[in-house]
């Protein structure tokens, strides 16, 4: 018996994006959060996160052992997620 390709068990409805894309070949976290994270980002909105973050830690010199700091990138990544107006690093620009 061979199994029938099925598109739809490799895309996820993109709450950044509001379309269905790739989803996260796994969850990000090892938890529930990282589960519903899979199942509600794509791939690509998930690899943008990420880059964001880094110019977040990076320029705001976060520490990931302050508590505060996890809080903050939490809620960062929660409205960037959700397309609400989030934190940006000095200097960006949208793009035009």
């Amino acid at each position: 018996m061979t199994e029938s390709f099925n598109p739809q068990a490799n895309t996820v409805f993109c709450r950044k994006y509001q379309q269905e894309l790739p989803k996260m070949p796994h969850p990000p976290f090892p938890n529930k959060k990282g589960q519903e994270l899979q199942e509600t980002v794509s791939d690509k909105a998930w690899k943008e996160w990420i880059e964001h973050q880094t110019m977040l830690i990076n320029e705001n010199h976060l520490s990931m052992m302050d508590p505060k700091a996890k809080q903050f990138l939490t809620e960062q990544r929660d409205k960037f997620l959700d397309n609400e107006d989030y934190e940006r690093a000095q200097g960006w620009t949208p793009e035009s």
